[in-house]
């Protein structure tokens, strides 16, 4: 029996496969076996780097706070427990806003934090 090459079904497969991997350079961009395997591999990529995103935009946050905090005297680690005993309710990405954008109120938020902060004291 002769081999059939596929038809119709398989055009449309391999098309929507290449139309995909129009972006990558070289043959995963224009060869259809090498195109099957890069858009597959950026398919794990891409849920493994939706999950890692929440992860990172956090790091940058608490990054941001803890520099703004710095040039206050403050240490993050002490001051975020000393919001929440505060009653400050703002999640560390508005917190990180605030100190780039409203510097302000930013400075109002670490006065009224600072009687709940906690001084070790080394003996």
């Amino acid at each position: 029996m002769p081999r059939v090459s596929g038809g119709p079904k398989h055009a449309r497969k391999r098309k929507r496969v290449l139309k995909r991997a129009s972006g990558f350079a070289n043959a995963p961009g224009t060869q259809y076996r090498q195109a099957i395997e890069f858009t597959r591999k950026a398919d794990t990529y891409a849920t493994r780097d939706r999950r890692q995103k929440k992860r990172h935009f956090r790091t940058l946050w608490i990054t941001r706070l803890n520099a703004a905090l710095k040039m206050r005297g403050i240490n993050y680690s002490r001051f975020i427990p000393a919001a929440i005993a505060a009653g400050i309710e703002l999640n560390r990405k508005m917190l990180a806003e605030l100190a780039i954008v409203d510097v302000a109120s930013f400075d109002a938020i670490v006065e009224l934090v600072k009687p709940h902060l906690h001084v070790h004291q080394t003996v």
